[in-house]
Formats: structure tokens, sequence, C-alpha cells
């Protein structure tokens, strides 16, 4: 199809009612959202419109065998009123990633980064300027078609929809390192951003709430021996002065965030390895002092700095660092994404 975009503007928009200083993340949500839809063997009826409920039959294939995947994007404002995205296409090449695994016909990027660009356009009044704040971007795919046999669906949907939010997590977490649970297994889904990977998370991470944790450490679901994501980040840990994160497989998410930090991190002659690390080396680090730092890292909080972890019992704490790497790159980062900084690596991208 080509990327021909049908506008329905709101009405009235709702914005004045909006507390710009003090945005939770990602439950208010901007005026309009784009849709488009799969059927007949294409991609057709590109549309911008109100954001409102959308109108699925009880049969729709999604409640049934969850065919629905996502990604996490956002959009900033610079000093001089332009919108930038960061990273965009490698948001389009994951969510393609994701739709091969769960049977989604993939998008264009074409048509997504028109209609991204033009939804932005319509919204750009929605876009926080105030520091630490930003337009979260949801783009969401899922099987819309109908019927209760157990196979693929024979229509979807993309849909995007933007919040203006503000941080994701205040303050650093406390862990719980899981011997139990698996977030993901070989040959499964673990690597896509599908919406049931998340579902699946929720009732371990409440069990580690409950015990006075904020998140789970994932460890590999064969042995639990080694380390692979923190909640829904990727995970970096600090030993001595050497950054180590695990490496991509079909268990772990191919971050964009994770990329830019290695490639940020190396650039600033920080010793960093890709490769498995095990939870007791980890506490051995912990107990000899030479664990420095460990952080999540996703689109949503950046970087999330972990104050301590718990593990068979035994907290850890980690020692607070007057120049952490965590700061250091999480400022580089959001500075190429807010334009304060430049971009060497062709990151930022104007929204014209």
């Amino acid at each position: 199809m080509s990327s021909t975009i049908q506008i329905k503007r709101i009405e009235k928009s709702k914005i004045e009612s909006v507390d710009f200083n003090n945005l939770p993340f990602g439950s208010v949500f901007s005026d309009h959202m784009l849709t488009c839809t799969f059927k007949d063997g294409k991609w057709q009826d590109l549309v911008i419109e109100p954001f409102a409920p959308i109108s699925l039959s009880p049969a729709a294939k999604i409640f049934h065998y969850g065919q629905s995947i996502f990604e996490g994007m956002k959009a900033y404002k610079d000093t001089d009123g332009n919108t930038l995205l960061f990273r965009p296409l490698d948001n389009c090449k994951r969510l393609n990633k994701s739709a091969e695994r769960l049977v989604i016909p993939q998008i264009p990027e074409e048509i997504f980064m028109s209609g991204l660009k033009a939804l932005l356009k319509i919204d750009e009044a929605w876009i926080p300027t105030n520091e630490g704040s930003s337009l979260y971007i949801r783009p969401f795919m899922f099987a819309s078609g109908n019927g209760f046999h157990a196979s693929p669906a024979d229509a979807y949907k993309l849909c995007i929809c933007t919040a203006p939010s503000g941080a994701y997590f205040a303050g650093k977490v406390k862990v719980l390192i899981e011997e139990k649970y698996a977030r993901a297994a070989n040959g499964g889904v673990g690597f896509a951003k599908a919406g049931g990977n998340y579902a699946a998370q929720f009732y371990p991470t409440q069990l580690a709430i409950d015990k006075g944790y904020n998140q789970v450490i994932w460890t590999d679901d064969n042995t639990h021996e080694y380390i692979e994501e923190a909640g829904a980040m990727n995970i970096f840990v600090r030993i001595n002065d050497t950054l180590i994160t695990s490496p991509t497989s079909d268990r772990i998410l191919d971050g964009i965030t994770r990329k830019s930090i290695i490639q940020i991190a190396k650039d600033k002659n920080i010793d960093v390895e890709v490769r498995k690390i095990s939870v007791s080396e980890v506490i051995a680090a912990a107990q000899a002092g030479s664990l420095k730092e460990m952080f999540g890292a996703g689109t949503a909080a950046v970087i999330s700095p972990i104050a301590g972890f718990g593990f068979k019992g035994v907290d850890y704490d980690l020692p607070e660092l007057e120049k952490p790497f965590a700061t250091t790159l999480k400022k580089a980062i959001t500075d190429i994404q807010t334009n304060k900084a430049e971009d060497p690596y062709g990151w930022r991208v104007l929204v014209k």
C-alpha cells in the first residue's frame, strides 16, 4: 500500500486538563492515535483519529491465542522546539522481528515511519519539555481476525498511541535474584516483545514485591545459574571498572538502549564484556567489594540503578559511588536524545 494517511482530528483537545509538571508514566494519553489494518493480504486504511476505545468481536483471536506484540519509543523536544526520535528504525526492525516469530504480517518501514511522524506532528504540543520527561510512544500489533480455531488470524491491526510521561522509576531499586521462575526459555519468544512475556512476569514479580523488593533479576531457565535480565529491562553489572552484560539470545531482548550503552561505554574507554555472568560471580564480587554497580537498561527508564539485591535469604547492598557509570552513561544517552550533545552515531532523527 502507499502511505496515504486519512486524518480525523479531535473536536476539542484534552491538553488543557493535563498538569505537565506532575506527569505519571504512561497513564495520560494524547489526543490522537494511529491505526492501520491488515486484511485481504495487505496493510491498508492508515488513519490518524481521536484516541478512543477499539471495538473487537469476542471471537477476535487476540483474546484466545495471544498474538500481540509491542514496542516502546520516545519523542523529545530540544531547546529550539524541534521534535526528535531516537533510533526509530531499530524499533521498527525489532517490531517486525517480533511479528515474524508470532506469525503477524510485518509492517513496511515506510508505513510505520510516515504514520509515526504524522502522528507526532499532529500531537506535537503533547511532547513535554520538562527535564526528564518525554512523549512515550507505544506501537502495538495484534490479531483482530475472528475464530476459535487455534491458528494465526486472517486480520491484524497496528496501533500507535502516545503518552506524555515523567520518569519511569524514582530513585534506585532493590531486586531479588530469581531461583525458581523463568522469564523465557530456549526456542521460545523471550527475544520478542510479545505481550504474553510480560503477563507471565507479573506473578513472580509480585512474589518479590511481597518480600520487600521492587523487581526481579531473571536467571536462565535451565540452571538458574546465570543472570539475564532485570525486570522488563536488560541488565548491566560493573565489577571493578569492567561493565558486563549478557549476550542476546532466544531468551534475551535485543535492547536498543542496551546497544547504545555498549557503544557509548566503549567510546568512553570503559571496558565492556558481553558474556554470560553467573550468580555466583556476582555474589563473590559483592562479598569481595569489587561489585561496584548494577543497573537495568530500557526505553522507559533509560537506566535504572540497583541499590541492592537479595539471594537465598541474604541481602547485598551496592556501594554509593561519587561518579557511577550509570549516571555518566544515562547523561550521554539523554543528551543525544534531546540534542544537548553531538550525535556521532546518527541515532537522532528529526521529525520534519
